[in-house]
């Protein structure tokens, strides 16, 4: 059973003001595919790289099942790694790329052809096993430094941005190969990726950081349903979840010219923060379209995204007398938009129109405006 343990792991470079992974604690489970996502510099290849041996730990320990591997050097921690750029030797064969590390490591000839065959069978390699990698496609090269990993049969593989280099359409082709791979493998995986997409349709759970520290570690269902707080509400989802500080009165909110109720429990918290705003969230798809003389939020549209089976329009809202209203935490991107709503994409509004949106019910977030916790209101 191999199981995987950050234990308050944090590394500090030298001159810096902060760590790049402050006291990290995350437990992987034995076969799970976890994912480390978030922005540059958040510390996401750089507790890769500690768990991989390559940078080394000022405090905290590293487990590998019951292993303590925080001292261990690369070599004796039982890891394959597939980095972004391929890392192939490229007057080397196919087959010698995949099987060099098992020939260094005085692995039998015969016992170095069998496992170089069964990768390549599994990874479809087998017509391409004596090219060498300048005659291969971007994708095909990336299936030989995963066939390399695969050969060493470790107990853990690591997986640093191996996607970043191809094309989109080969992006999404080969994420469900390598996730649909581990999956028959059965390898404790850490995947490293600043794109939420691929780390919401790869992971079993999804770690997000931020400033090197973990901000939530759940299910990618999870993560989208019930962020722990604003980051990483505004992170995972594409386009963001709208997130607009608004202030309290009368037992609720002012938004767009309308007046929403808070639940209790929100309202006890915000009080007792001893303040008297909070941050209101909401998905694109929890606004819909209604006829323009029914009660709802007005909104004028700055810009139309038109995605063939979905559409999205940005734009501001209004308040009772036409002004733009509300506080947004985050805008439409380059849009001076502070709101995105999901539309009809067969009959998407118009550049300049003004739309009415109502919220559905039970479809709203409320986060502290000065911890940006999310807030319990059930």
């Amino acid at each position: 059973m191999t199981t995987v343990s950050f234990e308050k792991v944090t590394r500090c470079y030298p001159g810096a003001d902060r760590p790049a992974v402050d006291a990290l604690h995350l437990d992987i489970a034995d076969g799970e595919f976890l994912v480390l996502v978030g922005p540059s510099g958040c510390g996401k290849s750089t507790s890769l790289r500690m768990l991989a041996g390559l940078e080394d730990v000022d405090d905290g320990v590293i487990r590998i099942g019951d292993r303590d591997v925080t001292a261990l050097p690369p070599k004796d921690r039982d890891i394959a790694m597939v980095f972004q750029n391929y890392a192939l030797y490229p007057h080397m064969s196919v087959a010698d790329n995949m099987g060099f590390a098992l020939k260094v490591a005085g692995t039998p000839k015969d016992e170095i052809r069998r496992r170089v065959r069964e990768a390549a069978r599994i990874l479809d390699l087998e017509p391409y096993l004596q090219r060498r990698p300048k005659a291969l496609s971007g994708g095909q090269r990336q299936r030989v430094a995963m066939g390399r990993a695969i050969v060493r049969e470790p107990q853990v593989f690591l997986m640093d941005e191996p996607l970043s280099n191809l094309d989109a359409k080969l992006r999404t082709q080969t994420r469900t190969q390598i996730a649909a791979l581990q999956r028959r493998l059965g390898v404790t995986t850490v995947y490293v990726t600043h794109d939420q997409v691929e780390a919401m349709t790869m992971g079993d759970r999804v770690a997000v950081l931020k400033d090197g520290m973990l901000q939530q570690c759940a299910a990618p269902r999870t993560l989208y349903d019930a962020p722990a707080n604003v980051f990483v509400a505004s992170f995972i989802g594409s386009p963001t979840m709208n997130l607009k500080e608004v202030r309290m009165a009368d037992e609720g909110v002012q938004l767009g010219g309308s007046h929403l109720p808070l639940p209790r429990r929100v309202r006890a918290a915000v009080a007792a923060e001893g303040g008297d705003r909070v941050v209101l969230g909401f998905r694109p798809e929890a606004l819909e379209t209604v006829a323009p003389d029914e009660p709802g939020l007005g909104m004028t549209v700055s810009m139309v995204e038109e995605l063939g089976s979905e559409a999205y329009a940005y734009g501001t809202l209004q308040d009772d007398d036409g002004r733009g209203g509300g506080d947004s935490v985050l805008a439409g991107p380059g849009t001076g938009a502070d709101v995105v709503a999901r539309v009809d994409p067969r009959t998407p509004p118009r550049k300049g129109e003004r739309i009415t949106l109502r919220l559905r019910p039970d479809s709203t977030y409320f986060f502290s405006a000065s911890t940006g916790e999310r807030l319990p209101h059930a």
